[in-house]
């Protein structure tokens, strides 16, 4: 409740009412200031998410000026075309101290031995604080290196353990959270805030594209606020599956193989999304048939080929669902 505490306050600062947030979030307004209080990650999710857009403050506060919806999707956007890991996040580090200059974060490489008498690199993310961040200062600090944390394991579309996260103020009372926010040990009255993890995850190359990038940003509070799984964002995989191998994907036992999962785990995680494979498989194959139809002279058992249909009759009949219209009535309607 301790960060429900400072959004409030980001409310407070700018006279406004945190009301519909909190109501938005199912957050009692009596709880706020209940130390014993807790909430959970979709709480969480719908509070911050109705605050930024309220206060137009993707910072909540933190920082001396507002930063507008969308900037820290401009700092992804940035990062995406970078070749590895560690390119991305040396440019989130520099881009971020160009839309706030209150802290500046870097990224550097050290090389420490670990238990068995080995060398091994560690990279550190750190930040630096240039002004008095004042009671927003933890709020601030967390939220920063979850949200690069965060981005990276979706870029890469792994996790990224932890080695450690450290920070620059003494144990508050609710530091059991930080178990769940940082997994990996946390140690508290350090020099700075920072996170450490193996530098071998530097080198790897980016696991995302635009139309991802795209899909991520209208969701993209979860990787701030919960641990990454490795499967969010599956319907942008189905989907690109469908796409690139429509001869392997006719059932949803051959997709999942495609995927490594379990049917099940593909059923039951796609409806997590909001999303069902059945309607995945029609939108993909509506939208390859329409556009081979439309720009090409292939005849329409080619088409349906192409478009993951096991036969003609069978894609003529899901064609006309679609559309009214079969495909070569579709193709004699379309203008010239």
């Amino acid at each position: 409740m301790a960060f429900v505490r400072a959004i409030v306050l980001a409310y407070a600062r700018r006279a406004l009412d945190p009301a519909n947030a909190l109501a938005l979030a199912q957050i009692a307004p009596d709880s706020v200031n209940d130390p014993q209080a807790r909430i959970s990650a979709g709480q969480m999710e719908a509070i911050s998410g109705a605050a930024m857009q309220e206060l137009d403050d993707e910072g909540l506060g933190w920082f001396n000026r507002a930063l507008p919806w969308g900037s820290y999707g401009m700092l992804a956007r940035a990062s995406i075309s970078a070749p590895s890991l560690g390119v991305a996040l040396q440019r989130w580090c520099r881009h971020h101290g160009l839309i706030a200059d209150d802290i500046s974060l870097s990224l550097t490489v050290t090389a420490a031995e670990t238990g068995s008498g080995d060398t091994r690199e560690w990279a550190t993310l750190s930040i630096t604080e240039h002004r008095d961040l004042g009671a927003l200062r933890e709020f601030c600090l967390v939220s920063v290196l979850r949200n690069i944390h965060g981005l990276a394991c979706w870029l890469i579309d792994a996790r990224l353990p932890l080695q450690s996260a450290q920070f620059p103020f003494a144990p508050p009372a609710h530091q059991a959270a930080y178990a769940v926010l940082f997994p990996g040990r946390t140690t508290f009255n350090a020099d700075c805030a920072a996170i450490h993890f193996d530098a071998r995850y530097l080198p790897l190359p980016l696991r995302r594209d635009e139309a991802a990038l795209q899909h991520m940003l209208q969701r993209a509070l979860p990787l701030t606020v919960r641990p990454y799984r490795r499967d969010r964002l599956l319907v942008q995989r189905v989907r690109q599956a469908l796409l690139t191998h429509p001869q392997q994907t006719h059932n949803a036992d051959a997709l999942a193989t495609l995927l490594n999962l379990s049917a099940r785990s593909l059923h039951r995680q796609l409806k997590d999304e909001g999303a069902t494979l059945q309607a995945l498989k029609d939108e993909v194959r509506r939208e390859r048939a329409s556009e081979l139809l439309l720009r090409t002279n292939r005849p329409v058992k080619q088409v349906a080929e192409a478009a993951g249909f096991l036969n003609e009759k069978s894609f003529i009949r899901a064609f006309k669902g679609w559309t009214g219209l079969a495909p070569g009535e579709f193709r004699r309607a379309a203008p010239r």
